[in-house]
């Protein structure tokens, strides 16, 4: 068994590195710290002699290892991991057996916001184009599995999260992009400059960069690159031009669309929207079909997602704003997008974030937070001396407070700043409860 391969973590990416790597007919074994790992039973049915160490990672097991194929939810840090790497035993994931592997045009997309809005648009803009596409990755369906589904495929569109990226190495996109980067995982990396340099290692071995103009840690020295600003764009520029009072989505001097063409609110979305087209136009795409495009998309769940109205106020689920760059950007876009105040819902796991910023776009769009959750507390020291604030033992005692708190033209706005899973299974789970609450109102 000298080319066994052990897979350490046996989630939805870890399933997948089994069945394609078994396809292959490489020895493979999966350890996982959990007794039931989530796949447990998909595992068993595809692979059913395959050798399992579960309840721990098995140190035995590691030491025999060929090569270790580490789930994203499985840091680098672990002391297991660390040993076999001293030993000088590759430590891989499934996007790097994808690179090694895909032979057809990649678009890599990162950030640590909107990146999933961003990669379904490019997504549905390759595909209006004519190209056969698939997309994958951090958002939906693991790589592994469109490369094994015998679908004809002409470009991968690509969602990849920080952990993905870190045991990345081989990996050519024709288009890269880092849509932003603000603190994430705080309680994953050393430091913020460590998560920083993972995001941009997507850069790495790219034909053409898109650079967010806004925000200098996306930039990159690369000599074929676009960018995309809030901004009246210059050369190689995706922005706003403002012209007789309407504001339009544009390429250099060259308008596109009017924003009021867009069918999601909020101003953080001409950002994603502008985003998308930097990244098509960076991959040779004609504008016909990308505009298209956005003036059908209607958004992803749980993003600034409109719930409903009810006696002049609305009602927006933004689950995924799991980090307070996330919630930073929504209170913005759709504060100034909105007559009234806002009631915002927040709070969760904080992953020693720093909860900081928050406060000044608070204090400028917010009329009161109902906080929720285990960082309820600390969120109250940073934001309750500018804005007032109460607290939720439950999703449903903190719609009924917020439709207490709020007047006619204002707008309530779940957006935790915070991981869900102290309340919740996950950030669908949590939209998916504040929406059934909100519709039963």
């Amino acid at each position: 068994m000298s080319n066994l391969h052990v897979i350490v973590g046996l989630g939805a990416s870890g399933l997948s590195c089994a069945r394609y790597l078994s396809k292959q007919n490489i020895p493979i074994a999966v350890t996982d710290t959990r007794v039931h790992p989530p796949q447990l039973a998909a595992l068993q049915k595809c692979c059913p002699d395959i050798l399992l160490a579960l309840g721990g990672f098995d140190i035995a097991l590691l030491n025999q290892a060929a090569c270790i194929i580490l789930s994203p939810g499985v840091a680098l840090r672990e002391l297991a991991i660390i040993e076999q790497v001293k030993r000088g035993v590759p430590v891989i994931g499934d996007i790097e057996l994808f690179a090694r592997a895909v032979k057809v045009p990649v678009i890599a997309i990162t950030g640590t916001n909107a990146k999933s809005t961003v990669t379904t648009l490019v997504g549905k803009m390759v595909a209006a184009a004519g190209f056969c596409t698939q997309v994958g990755g951090n958002l939906g369906v693991p790589v592994l599995d469109l490369l094994s589904n015998d679908i004809k495929t002409d470009v991968y569109v690509l969602e990849l999260s920080s952990f993905q990226l870190e045991t990345t190495c081989s990996l050519k996109p024709r288009v890269a992009t880092v849509l932003n980067i603000t603190p994430d995982h705080m309680d994953r990396y050393t430091c913020f400059e460590e998560y920083q340099q993972t995001k941009r290692r997507i850069y790495q071995y790219c034909q053409t960069a898109v650079c967010n103009l806004e925000d200098v840690l996306t930039e990159c020295q690369h000599p074929q690159k676009f960018y995309f600003t809030m901004q009246t764009p210059k050369r190689n520029q995706f922005g706003l031009l403002i012209d007789n009072g309407s504001t339009y989505l544009a390429y250099e001097d060259h308008r596109l669309l009017a924003t009021t063409e867009l069918p999601v609110k909020g101003i953080h979305y001409h950002a994603n929207a502008l985003a998308a087209l930097a990244v098509g136009y960076g991959f040779g795409l004609p504008f016909e079909p990308m505009l298209k495009v956005l003036r059908e998309f209607t958004g992803l769940p749980h993003r600034c997602q409109f719930v409903r109205e009810l006696k002049g106020v609305s009602w927006y689920n933004d689950s995924k704003g799991t980090n307070v760059g996330a919630t930073l950007a929504a209170i913005e876009g759709l504060g100034s997008d909105v007559s009234g105040k806002l009631i915002l819902i927040a709070g969760g796991v904080g992953k020693k974030a720093n909860f900081t910023p928050l406060v000044n776009v608070i204090e400028k769009y917010v009329r009161h937070v109902v906080l929720i959750g285990e960082a309820a507390n600390e969120l109250a020291r940073v934001i309750g001396i500018r804005v007032p604030v109460s607290f939720a033992q439950s999703m449903e005692e903190a719609v009924h407070q917020a439709g207490e708190h709020s007047y006619s033209r204002d707008s309530v706005l779940l957006s935790p700043a915070c991981a869900s899973f102290d309340m919740f299974k996950h950030f669908e789970h949590r939209g998916e409860v504040f929406m059934e609450i909100v519709r039963g109102l």
